[in-house]
Formats: C-alpha cells, structure tokens, sequence
C-alpha cells in the first residue's frame, strides 16, 4: 500500500487507526450484501458441517474493505472450528509455513490475506499441502539434506486477494470455490451504516444514514469509517440525532464530496479540465503535473473515477467525461472527444 493512498479517508485499505472489529457481523445470516456469496457458502459449509469434513479451499477475491476477512471468519465460525489468520508477506520461509499448518486442528479454517504475495518457493509447498495434506519439507543442506513428509490435519485454506490476476494458474487451479465480492449498492450500505450506528450507540437518521452510504465508494469499511469520524464531528458539535444536514456538514470538512470523491479526486479532474481541456492527456504528463507518482494514479486515483464514470482510458490518454464536467460544476468542451475503446486497468 502506497503512502498516499493509506493517508485517504476513502481508502479501501485497511488503516491502522481502523477499529472495525466490534463492527462486523458474527453469522451469515448478520452479514449485509454479497447475496450469491453468501447463499453459496451457506450451502457449501451446511454441506461440509453434515458430512463432518474440512470444507474445500475458498478463494475470495475482489476490491479491498468489502468483507473478505470478516467472511473468513464467519466461515469458520459456522463450521464451529478454529481460525488462524496471516498473510503472504508474512511467510517468509518454508519453515514458517510448516509452524503454521502442523499447528491446525481437524478442519480448522487458515486465511492467507493478500495470498498473491506469497512467495514462489512457499506457493511449491503449499501445492501438496493443499491437495494431499501432506508437507514435503528439505532438512539440513548439501549432502546430509534430507526430504521428510509430514501428515496434515485436514483443513480449509481461504486465500483472500484483490489482485487475482497476479495468483499463478497452479495456485488458482486449487482452490475449489472462488468467490468474487463486488461492489455494495447503496441501499445495502445504508443498512451497514444503520447497524454501525446501533453499535456505536449513535442517534442516526434515515437520511443521515443514506448520506454516509453515498460517499462510501461502495465499500463497507470506508462506510464504517466515515461513520466514526462523522459521529466525532456530531459529538463535538452536540448535534445528535445525526441528520442528512449534520453528515453533510461534517463529510465536507473531510474533503469527501457528494459522489465520495475526495481531495486528490476531485485535484486529479481539475488538472485535466484546467491545464489540458479534459483529454486527451498522457499519464506520464498528469503524474508530472500532479507530482505524483504514475502508479499512484493508476492504482490509487484512476480506478475509482473509471468505475463512477467520470474518467476514460483511450489509445491517446486519459478523457474526462461529460458527467465529470457536471460534478465539477464546469460546461464541457464543445466539440467533445469522440469516445475511443477502453484499455484494460491492470
């Protein structure tokens, strides 16, 4: 995670200072959103509980903050077995990997987060572990190494990624149920935030709710964010219950807009429409413009505005759209650039 994108309040990331714990939902049935997935795992893991097995590996995949931890656990939780949680960048070695299996009980649940991360060498490892139960480890070096294989409990793997086209065909290939998470309608985030009020003990509106949900990116844990801090803001000031009025008020002292773009949005759009008439406009001159780095604006800017519409990738730069002239408030050229095919994001 870049610098800049983990200082943004409508970041997706996980932060340090997010204490979302006491917000997530314990059952499936608790869980808002992800309807497919969630009916699907219901049935998965009814299926494995009945047999009394280790539920086939889970693969969950799909934009940061939409709930792959908090599903990991629920899943461990309905199987009624343990849960140990890491992430590819943390196993470093073989012998870590080898501490963390040898120590699972019988159909316990291990979630690698940010499992795109791990490293080739352990991916090797994993591939029997994953298949046969069996670990195949090298001890001492040179002439006196030695292969050892070790039995395994049986166990459930949930590997969590937001880059699912960086995982090697080989890993892919074994996990049993792959699970897309997609983006939250705003009608589920409006139930998300209502519950986090209940939680937090907050008086919140209807529309106080339906606020906080519309610049929320879709994404439940920049929701539960902008709850707390609009909660701070309500504290302060006395003004409870929180309304559409007070949200707004406080949401727009934290830089977040109507359509949840923020500061670093809504200069990214500016520049174009200021400096370069909209588009089309290289990357490479914007990053410049911007002082930013190119993969910060191709990771952490350019998706969000491509997914709301406001921004297009053509063969000659990037193009502001109509829409995003109306959000700023400006009238569009008028010979508009014609549309060109999208280029892929990755």
């Amino acid at each position: 995670m870049t610098d800049s994108e983990s200082e943004r309040l409508v970041s997706g990331r996980r932060r340090e200072g997010d204490a979302d714990v006491a917000l997530r939902p314990q059952t499936l049935d608790a869980f808002i959103g992800q309807r497919r997935v969630r009916e699907n795992l219901a049935v998965f893991v009814k299926a494995a509980r009945e047999r009394g097995e280790a539920l086939d590996h889970v693969l969950l995949h799909g934009p940061p903050g939409l709930g792959k931890t908090t599903l990991a656990q629920i899943v461990s939780r309905e199987l009624g077995v343990g849960f140990r949680a890491t992430s590819g960048p943390m196993i470093a070695r073989a012998g870590d990997l080898a501490a963390l299996l040898t120590n699972l009980e019988p159909r316990d649940v291990l979630f690698i987060d940010e499992i795109h991360r791990l490293n080739p060498a352990i991916e090797e490892v994993l591939y029997p572990a994953m298949e046969d139960f069996q670990l195949d480890l090298i001890i001492g070096e040179g002439p006196a190494a030695r292969s050892v294989r070790i039995d395994l409990a049986p166990f459930t793997l949930v590997g969590a990624t937001t880059r699912a086209g960086l995982l090697t065909n080989p890993l892919r290939d074994r996990f049993g149920i792959p699970l897309r998470l997609e983006f939250y309608e705003t009608e589920e985030l409006v139930e998300i935030v209502a519950r986090g009020a209940t939680l937090l003990g907050l008086a919140l509106t209807p529309d106080g709710a339906l606020e906080i949900a519309r610049r929320s990116r879709g994404t439940p844990r920049v929701a539960g964010r902008l709850l707390r801090r609009v909660r701070d803001f309500a504290a302060v000031a006395g003004r409870t219950p929180v309304s559409a009025f007070v949200a707004d008020a406080a949401l727009n002292r934290l830089d977040v807009d109507a359509a949840g773009l923020d500061a670093q949005d809504r200069a990214y759009l500016w520049r174009m429409a200021e400096h370069y008439g909209g588009g089309p406009v290289g990357v490479e001159t914007l990053a410049a413009a911007l002082a930013e780095e190119r993969d910060t604006l191709e990771d952490v800017i350019e998706p969000f505005l491509i997914q709301r519409g406001f921004l297009k990738r053509t063969p000659r730069g990037r193009v502001m759209t109509r829409l995003a002239w109306t959000h700023l408030g400006l009238a569009a050229p008028a010979s508009p650039v014609p549309d060109q095919p999208d280029l892929p994001l990755d």
